[in-house]
């Protein structure tokens, strides 16, 4: 039981960090300085669906550490 949801664990903690890594950034930051900035960004509904499955990957990471902390 403990070692299936650990491997569970580390499937959701690559997934997230693959969502997290998936969004694209809020700010121009330096690329603002040349007039190079994007005019335009993602589509929104594709931003609003990976902000979702970021949000459900995130719950079930905190879930499944509560819930082998409590198993320990």
């Amino acid at each position: 039981m403990k070692g299936l949801l650990l491997l569970l664990q580390f499937v959701v903690a690559i997934v997230l960090i693959v969502a997290v890594l998936l969004h694209s950034a809020k700010g121009e930051g330096l690329g603002g300085i040349g007039g190079s900035a994007k005019l335009f960004g993602t589509p929104k509904g594709m931003e609003q669906g990976l902000d979702k499955i970021t949000w459900g990957c995130a719950i079930f990471f905190l879930g499944i550490s509560i819930v082998l902390a409590i198993l320990k």
